[in-house]
């Protein structure tokens, strides 16, 4: 069984997902200020994220 990445292992600058909102597609961390991500989606903008109630998925950088 493969372990799920914590939150501690993303960092600024690496792509995710959010697990309920397919929709938004892939984003971009921007930001990580304590439990606050903010993360820049590529269909619904700007969206900051409690790390402690969503866990975000890493994921592939989107085609340029």
């Amino acid at each position: 069984m493969r372990e799920q990445p914590s939150p501690s292992s993303l960092a600024p600058g690496d792509f995710v997902r959010h697990p309920g909102r397919p929709d938004w597609g892939v984003g971009q961390i921007q930001s990580m200020i304590g439990h606050r991500i903010t993360v820049n989606f590529e269909n619904a903008g700007k969206v900051v994220i409690d790390g402690r109630v969503v866990e975000l998925a890493p994921a592939e950088p989107p085609p340029p």
